[in-house]
């Protein structure tokens, strides 16, 4: 009963944030919830629960290709073709892991995502500054 309790404030607490969220924190949390899965994956690989660690992997390759679908091509240049191409082969490395059963796979795409992250992290003040400075649309 508890663990329900716990899993129902983390679950409310969670949409809360993402209601009042900015744009670029949404992205950081998008990386987070994929960095979870794929952590939660290896430990199903780990101890052998195939359909569990089928959902995850599916799960993190879903928010994988939500992050791809946020990019902004035209404005985003060879940033985003290059981040485009990266998340193209992380949701290959995904399905490869998953397919072998291979948590070097899955270790590699985290440690990718955990690089990204962290260049999205260093450009939080600027991001926050921009997001200040424009005009409030209703």
């Amino acid at each position: 009963m508890n663990k329900s309790a716990l899993q129902q404030y983390t679950s409310a607490s969670k949409q809360a944030e993402v209601a009042y969220a900015s744009p670029h924190t949404l992205i950081l949390l998008l990386m987070e919830g994929a960095l979870e899965k794929i952590a939660v994956a290896k430990g199903c690989m780990q101890r052998q629960e195939i359909a569990e660690k089928g959902s995850m992997i599916g799960w993190a390759i879903s928010i994988i290709d939500g992050l791809r679908m946020s990019l902004d091509m035209d404005a985003g240049g060879e940033i985003a073709e290059n981040l485009d191409n990266l998340y193209d082969y992380m949701t290959r490395q995904l399905v490869l892991g998953h397919a072998r059963n291979d948590e070097a796979k899955l270790d590699e795409v985290a440690g990718l995502m955990k690089t990204i992250k962290s260049g999205w992290e260093g450009i939080a003040d600027q991001v926050n500054n921009q997001e200040e400075s424009e005009p409030v649309q209703k």
